[in-house]
């Protein structure tokens, strides 16, 4: 995307610096959220966030904020998901996982500062009132119970277990594309876009979120765990349904193609403008980790 390695020196940045002024009590917690919210990673919720904003007109720094808000949340979601109670990972961006060097407890509570967090940056954006509120009332929708949090639930809830297919597809509608439908959509809010516009964002996140998920079920099985900095085999080892386990590995990835193609022609009404995001989703569909 114009301007992609740009951003990610200034995401970077604005991370750091929302998490030395989060006013933390307890040196070890500031320590603990650092960890996991400055450890890198692809960044591509608060990517998208960018590039909708300007896709609608609006100068990126405008909606740093609502950018990193959506990784903030993010981040909490992956301290969580790798605790013992959830899926017992060890491994996460090539580094020991928070709670393995910090205790469950306090990566526990790392997570849930990072979530309050998310919404303190949200409130302190340079925008009018108007998008600040709509923009609270996204991400804590797609991120709670009726999105990131519920598919989440039903993934724990389906553990051992044979689901069908539409089981999973409602699991990831709200695991994964979620996530990627507030971030897409809150550059759009940021930008005082057209509720056209905001619907176009709402389609192409849902696709590229499906697709990303199943790339990562086929990477589970194909990738090398170095590269991707987690264990492989965990589907397995754990039971899980995936797309590759019901589809075929062959189904899956064309399923993945099929997807992205889907984004991209959601964002035709942008013309040209969209061609950096369109590039973006087909990249995301190659991925090797």
């Amino acid at each position: 995307m114009l301007g992609e390695k740009e951003d990610r020196v200034c995401i970077e940045e604005f991370l750091k610096e929302q998490v030395e002024k989060s006013g933390c009590l307890e040196p070890v917690l500031q320590e603990s959220m650092a960890y996991s919210l400055l450890a890198g990673g692809k960044r591509i919720r608060p990517l998208l966030t960018l590039a909708f904003a300007r896709l609608c007109g609006l100068e990126a720094e405008k909606a740093m904020p609502f950018a990193c808000a959506v990784e903030m949340i993010h981040t909490y979601s992956l301290i969580h998901d790798d605790l013992p109670c959830m899926d017992d990972d060890e491994l996460r961006r090539g580094k020991p996982t928070n709670h393995v060097v910090y205790g469950e407890a306090t990566a526990l509570l790392a997570g849930d500062a990072l979530l309050t967090l998310a919404f303190s940056c949200l409130a302190g954006a340079d925008l009018p009132a108007a998008r600040i509120r709509r923009a609270v009332a996204e991400l804590a929708r797609e991120a709670g119970a009726a999105g990131m949090v519920g598919g989440q639930s039903i993934d724990l809830a389906s553990e051992g277990k044979q689901v069908d297919i539409d089981t999973l597809i409602q699991m990831d509608l709200g695991k994964t594309a979620a996530l990627i439908k507030a971030a897409c959509v809150l550059g759009c809010i940021a930008a005082g876009a057209s509720e056209e516009q905001e619907e176009q964002a709402r389609e192409f996140a849902v696709y590229v979120g499906l697709a990303f998920q199943i790339q990562d079920d086929v990477l589970d099985v194909l990738g090398d765990a170095k590269a991707l900095g987690k264990n492989t085999g965990m589907d397995e080892k754990r039971k899980k349904s995936t797309y590759v386990s019901l589809l075929s590995l062959e189904k899956a990835r064309q399923q993945v193609q099929e997807l992205t193609e889907k984004a991209v022609e959601c964002l035709a009404p942008f013309g040209d403008k969209a061609r950096d995001l369109q590039d973006f989703a087909r990249r995301m569909a190659k991925r090797d980790h």
